[in-house]
């Protein structure tokens, strides 16, 4: 198997630089082109960067600066539909990457699949266009915590692991064929300690990448816009309850978390929100921590621990990129942080149910993901 995954790996590098080579080869020999309007566009992006140790007992697996090889398909809005518009007609695709960790004995390979959106931060095109990137998506890790053969990746517990990518960088357009992209990303993956150890893996690296555009021979027209993801409220109030699992300790059975998030949100131009609220949260792996610390069971309240927070969330038509930040101003003992974090997606349906998908974590160490359903109210 470890030779598939290394043929894999090199296969994804060799694409990556072949198309390189293309697109430069194809740009010299191009001549200007009149009356057309990108619809599909091909982007090979590579990034060179350093594994952020926010934990000294994962230093021993930085053995050198990991590589990521990116093939990106996406496509351009055409502006019929108001979350387009709202977000400057950003760019939608599916991201094909290979991460070298440059420790194959340890760490091995990531590879990924994911969707993502790009979105320009100005709304007139210009020649430099700052933009930011979100993504989304699963990775496979190679080399994962083994306890006879590699007990020392205590960073990865699984071969399948969540993958989050933020992006910030520049369009540089050279022609209406090519555009060069440099900036700054932030990759991490883990697998929301559904399986232990789970400390993940962050990497923080500079990227340049290339995007050639796949012209339509005329410009479209666009059709009536869609609005219907308006928003009728400034002001709204959310509920949402969610599930989740994780475990304690390496090979422990696994154990149940629940939320029940109650939550004032605050629209700002229909593609931002504000939010403040109250989780409550039930966890099996903190009562075990309690009676740890007690010597007896925790009994009504004392079962739970709270937490009051404040959020900011971008939308993008019915969903909602939700970061938040709490303080549990209410528990027996503290086991983890005081500090609890949530990074999510949300889908707000028309008829006001809430489809919920989070990653909790205690200072960048993931507690659980979370999966659930809630309801907007209006007000």
């Amino acid at each position: 198997m470890l030779i598939f995954y290394n043929f894999v790996a090199l296969l994804i590098k060799l694409l990556t630089y072949l198309f390189f080579i293309f697109v430069f080869v194809s740009q010299a020999l191009a001549q200007s082109i009149a009356n057309t309007s990108s619809i599909w566009f091909i982007k090979p992006v590579v990034n060179n960067g350093f594994i952020l140790v926010h934990r000294s007992n994962i230093s021993h697996l930085v053995k050198g600066n990991p590589t990521i090889y990116e093939l990106n398909i996406g496509k351009s809005s055409s502006g019929n539909k108001l979350w387009q518009i709202e977000n400057n007609l950003p760019d939608i695709g599916i991201s094909l990457q290979c991460i070298d960790f440059k420790n194959p004995l340890q760490l091995g390979y990531a590879l990924t699949a994911s969707p993502y959106i790009e979105i320009p931060l100005n709304k007139t095109p210009k020649i430099l266009r700052p933009s930011i990137r979100l993504c989304w998506g699963l990775t496979y890790i190679t080399k994962s915590y083994d306890s006879n053969e590699n007990k020392e990746n205590i960073a990865i517990g699984s071969h399948f692991n969540s993958f989050v990518q933020f992006r910030c960088f520049w369009r540089f357009k050279l022609s209406n064929l090519l555009r060069i992209e440099p900036g700054i990303t932030f990759t991490h993956a883990s697998n929301g300690k559904a399986k232990n150890p789970n400390l993940g893996i962050n990497v923080a690296s500079l990227n340049l990448g290339l995007n050639y555009s796949i012209q339509s021979k005329a410009n479209q027209c666009i059709p009536k816009i869609d609005s219907s993801t308006k928003t009728k409220s400034k002001n709204e109030l959310i509920f949402f309850t969610a599930i989740g699992l994780n475990q304690k300790q390496i090979a422990s059975p696994i154990l149940k978390t629940f939320v029940y998030s109650f939550a004032y949100q605050r629209n700002l131009r229909n593609s931002h929100k504000y939010v403040l609220g109250i989780d409550v949260f039930y966890d099996q792996n903190y009562l075990i921590d309690y009676e740890n610390v007690f010597k007896n069971k925790a009994q009504g309240i004392d079962q739970l621990r709270m937490s009051i927070k404040l959020g900011y969330s971008y939308n993008v038509g019915r969903l909602s990129f939700p970061f938040e930040l709490g303080y549990y101003f209410f528990q027996k003992t503290n086991p983890d942080e005081l500090i609890v974090n949530r990074l999510g997606v949300r889908y707000y349906s028309k008829t006001g149910l809430i489809a919920h998908f989070g990653l909790r974590t205690h200072f960048a160490v993931a507690y659980n993901f979370e999966y659930g359903l809630g309801y907007r109210f209006k007000l």
